[in-house]
């Protein structure tokens, strides 16, 4: 294929993690040394900027700065939840996108995010097609759910499986304490998949692990639950569980008491409050102390607890992203396939947009144990070696230096 020249742009979307920007840096500094690619453009906050033209010229950042975006959290670029429409039903915004690229020339398209961004990217490449403008699109994955099709695991999850895995086991030390009895309830982000929260039996190696794990796999039964709390209780007087925010009755139901309280950008129920709402049943049940913590945003922001492996295969997608669309490739995501007998080893590979778009990888059934309240070997070894390795960023008075970006708009 002919050599494309062109400028390329470079949106994040979705919800943040520790390493998303690991990936746009990798996007970044190998665009910058790519003889066709003539200007890297950083879309402010994800295909909004573009829509917008709200576009930042990369080349005039420090590129010490750019270095420390490797050890950064959340989206330096800024991120969104903006779906675009059926363009057979209202291709409004695919014509703007297209009077955008057209201006400054832009032949690469790089966006960092999950399901629903690589539905973006998908979107945005069959209509680029279809109207003969030339423009390589490439995925970049992202999304601490660990849930998108198509690769071994995203980058995002490691580093917040750790995180989790970390906090339980400070937990479980917290809640031991006294001599008195103690239920805990952490709940845990993932709406319809439990790899976070499986994340959690980490923990057990530390042998702080938790006494229960609940994943959304798995039908939720109020009554077996209590059951299965009070049994622990009473046999050690404490109990700590580690429970999903998407854990749902057999009708579907979400658990959660938020579920109708709002909904994001793509019509997915905002979920939160489990934990609280689970306390105060255990408590009423059983009459003992009991504790709901919730994590949060916690989870997908802690990079001081960020996995190294999470990191560099971070910045190596989007790197490759950028190699795979300059030597002709498009409409494909890039994946991780890895094996970890013998050692662990990790290769990226290239997947097609549609088949990854809004499909969700789910924990497998069989890593569940039989009664739906805890987690198999299978499970820990395979997140046990993603999760390998320590952050090591710049510091400044013993805290966290961030990357300090100027974000120069582009003409």
């Amino acid at each position: 294929m002919s050599e494309l020249r062109g400028a390329c742009i470079i949106g994040q979307s979705g919800g943040p993690t520790a390493v998303i920007n690991a990936s746009a840096q990798g996007v970044i500094q190998t665009a910058l040394k790519a003889d066709c690619i003539t200007q890297v453009l950083g879309a402010a906050h994800g295909i909004k900027g573009v829509l917008e033209d709200k576009l930042y010229d990369m080349s005039k950042e420090d590129p010490a700065e750019l270095d420390i975006m490797k050890y950064t959290p959340s989206s330096a670029l800024g991120s969104c939840r903006y779906k675009l429409a059926d363009p057979d039903k209202d291709d409004t915004d695919y014509k703007r996108i297209l009077e955008v690229f057209k201006k400054h020339n832009v032949r690469y398209f790089f966006y960092n995010g999950g399901n629903d961004s690589m539905d973006t990217c998908n979107k945005i490449s069959k209509y680029m097609q279809k109207v003969g403008y030339e423009c390589r699109v490439m995925g970049v994955p992202k999304t601490i759910d660990n849930d998108l099709n198509g690769t071994d695991h995203c980058p995002g999850f490691a580093s917040a499986a750790k995180y989790i895995a970390t906090s339980c086991a400070e937990v479980w030390q917290d809640a031991h304490v006294y001599d008195t009895g103690m239920i805990t309830v952490v709940e845990i982000m993932g709406r319809h998949a439990g790899w976070l929260a499986g994340s959690a039996a980490l923990a057990s190696l530390t042998g702080c692990g938790p006494d229960l794990v609940y994943l959304p796999e798995v039908d939720f039964d109020m009554d077996k639950f209590l059951a299965d709390v009070k049994a622990i209780y009473d046999k050690t007087g404490k109990c700590l569980v580690a429970v999903s925010e998407g854990i749902h009755y057999a009708d579907g139901t979400f658990v959660s008491e938020a579920k109708t309280s709002a909904t994001d950008g793509f019509g997915h129920a905002q979920l939160g409050g489990l934990a609280a709402l689970l306390a105060e049943t255990v408590k009423n049940a059983t009459g003992a102390k009991v504790r709901g913590i919730e994590l949060s945003l916690l989870q997908r922001c802690g990079s001081h607890v960020g996995s190294k492996t999470d990191i560099e295969e971070a910045w190596l997608a989007g790197s490759k992203a950028v190699e795979a669309a300059v030597s002709g490739i498009t409409d494909k995501m890039v994946a991780f396939k890895c094996t970890r007998e013998g050692g662990y080893k990790c290769e990226t590979s290239l997947e097609p947009l549609d088949i990854v778009a809004n499909f969700e990888k789910k924990v497998p059934r069989e890593w569940i144990n039989e009664a739906g309240n805890g987690i198999e070997k299978p499970f820990i070894d395979y997140v046990l070696p993603l999760i390998q390795g320590e952050a090591d960023g710049p510091k400044e008075n013993s805290l966290p230096r961030f990357a300090k970006l100027k974000k120069i708009i582009a003409e």
